[in-house]
């Protein structure tokens, strides 16, 4: 018999949490043993929705008095590097909350944690569980539209308090020190994954914030933003807001490139070409252990294989040193070289 896997989760602010947790009770070889979170309120929803009845006051008297194998990271972005750090000294393998962190620094902290350790580290972005995002890359990477030229992501809805967030995940997202910025860091940070997957470091980076104000309360870090990162031979545009009441106006993701453009339409791929006509594919079905976070962190702990994609750190990493170089260019008004210093 396989070995089943002891999951702890170190902090559910996050609203991803919720169906993560759901995931993993659908792994056959996984077992959830028990969550940690200073909020109380989160403690029981976590019983609640999962039967399971061991809890702890703090992600960290669950690391001290569980033997685990993999703990799920769905806090604030600014928790994330204490808790890496924390899990990787004592060979825990991770998988985390989309964005990586808050700031850069947290970012390499957790790098480096589970490098140095040996452990897994996977970020788990929503847009890796796609079956289109899945074939968007696979096409753009394996040359299919040729060099690429110009990746774009708008990422928006509404506002946080507009969707229905949870009110722990509301306060995160609206608090600087936390979060990191407001929409800019929450929705940006899609944009700038796709970029660092299909393009990588950026040699330079713009961007630009504001406060639009449809929802009260995000003043002190903002509603919107966008970021254009430059390299030698593309740009990538990460679009984000919370001020956006209806659906997307056209296709969504968008890769161009040399020899035509792949986009997202409808959950469809659609395809264009020089002097041929506009196709439009449905992408495969996921297949196992391409479908979530969690089945794709047993498989690679299983097998011995390193996280690839858009949820590998690394690329997520230099996704938060975009992130970070459009922060600084939007509350300085000069545009960033990379690497920063």
């Amino acid at each position: 018999m396989s070995k089943v896997y002891r999951v702890g989760v170190a902090c559910m602010s996050h609203d991803h949490v919720w169906g993560e947790l759901t995931t993993w009770q659908k792994q056959p070889n996984a077992t959830l043993v028990a969550a940690g979170d200073d909020e109380q309120h989160l403690l029981e929803m976590f019983t609640q929705r999962t039967g399971v009845q061991q809890t702890y006051a703090s992600w960290q008297e669950l690391i001290a008095n569980e033997e685990l194998d993999i703990l799920q990271v769905a806090g604030g972005n600014s928790e994330g590097a204490d808790i890496v750090e924390a899990a990787a000294a004592k060979g825990i393998h991770i998988i985390s909350e989309k964005p990586m962190a808050a700031t850069l620094d947290q970012a390499n902290r957790m790098y480096n944690a589970a490098l140095n350790a040996g452990t897994l580290l996977l970020i788990n972005w929503p847009t890796a569980w796609s079956p289109a995002w899945q074939e968007l890359a696979r096409r753009a990477k394996a040359g299919d539209i040729g060099e690429i030229r110009y990746t774009r992501y708008r990422s928006a809805h509404n506002g946080p308090i507009a969707i229905g967030c949870e009110k722990s995940f509301i306060r995160d997202l609206t608090t600087p020190e936390i979060n990191g910025a407001g929409a800019f860091m929450d929705y940006c940070c899609y944009g700038a994954d796709l970029a660092a997957y299909v393009l990588g470091l950026p040699d330079s980076v713009t961007g630009m914030r504001g406060y639009f104000g449809t929802e009260p309360g995000y003043a002190a870090s903002d509603d919107n933003g966008m970021i254009i990162a430059k390299y030698p031979h593309a740009f990538g545009l990460c679009e984000a807001s919370w001020t956006q009441p209806v659906g997307y106006a056209g296709d969504n993701p968008v890769i161009y490139g040399s020899e035509g453009s792949l986009s997202i339409s409808h959950g469809k791929i659609v395809i264009q070409r020089p002097g041929k006509p506009e196709e439009t594919i449905t992408p495969p079905d996921l297949v196992a252990p391409y479908r979530s976070g969690p089945e794709y962190l047993l498989h690679c702990i299983e097998t011995g294989t390193q996280i690839e994609g858009y949820c590998n750190s690394k690329v997520s990493r230099d996704a938060q040193e975009i992130l970070e170089a459009g922060l600084r260019a939007a509350d300085t008004g000069i545009a960033q070289t990379l690497p920063l210093v």
